[in-house]
């Protein structure tokens, strides 16, 4: 027993060593992780070369926005307000912006061959009682003003007085221009208007409103 016992001993160790020749432990492969794609997708916020989104406005193109406020319908309440920010190193101008207003509606007569007929006929309409001025500039010069009206149907009512005199009256009209007048506050400046003084003008300023727009964007320098 003590025989076969060795015998199976020697017999283990023998297939052991010749296993080990036979399949040699051979390293296993690993594939070589791409770092360099990594490396350029993971940095620093301080070291990020992105560059800014172009909606955000440029130094440059900021430089060209003011703020303004208004408005003022005479040029006595913009230069007030002009000087209580001027009184505050607040660097600002007025400026006057013209817009077209109501329509007036004016009737006259067409000049006539000479400046001696024009008054022979403005002496007819005046002994008719129908008022009447001479038109003295302009390229209806020598010709008959009957009035100005803010309403067609007033200037309708004096043509038809005028047709059945005998006369041929005429329409034109006439667009009114209307002045509103606007304090620009520099670019420079405008980081010293915040809420809280917006708000004290509004107080001492009523109706007082703001907008940012381009610098040459609403008037011209008064």
């Amino acid at each position: 027993m003590r025989w076969l016992f060795l015998l199976l001993v020697v017999l283990n160790a023998f297939y052991f060593v010749w296993n080990r020749q036979q399949v040699p432990l051979q390293p296993k492969e690993v594939a070589p992780v791409a770092l360099s794609g990594a490396r350029q997708d993971v940095q620093l916020l301080g070291e990020s070369t992105v560059a800014p989104d172009s909606r955000i406005a440029s130094p440059g193109r900021a430089a060209d926005i003011c703020m303004f406020l208004g408005s003022f319908p005479d040029r006595a309440g913009a230069g007030a307000l002009e000087q209580r920010l001027l009184s505050l190193d607040i660097q600002s101008d007025v400026q006057v912006s013209e817009a077209s207003g109501s329509v007036d509606f004016w009737v006259y007569l067409a000049p006539l061959a000479s400046r001696q007929a024009s008054l022979r006929q403005l002496r007819e309409l005046q002994a008719r009682r129908i008022d009447s001025y001479i038109i003295t500039q302009g390229e209806l010069a020598n010709g008959i003003s009957l009035g100005i009206f803010p309403r067609h149907d007033s200037a309708e009512s004096v043509m038809q007085r005028l047709r059945a005199a005998g006369y041929e009256p005429r329409l034109r009209e006439l667009a009114r221009s209307v002045s509103s007048y606007w304090v620009r506050i520099e670019p420079s400046s405008r980081r010293l208007v915040d809420e809280g003084l917006l708000q004290r003008l509004a107080g001492d300023f009523p109706g007082l409103q703001h907008q940012l727009m381009p610098c040459q964007g609403v008037a011209t320098p008064e």
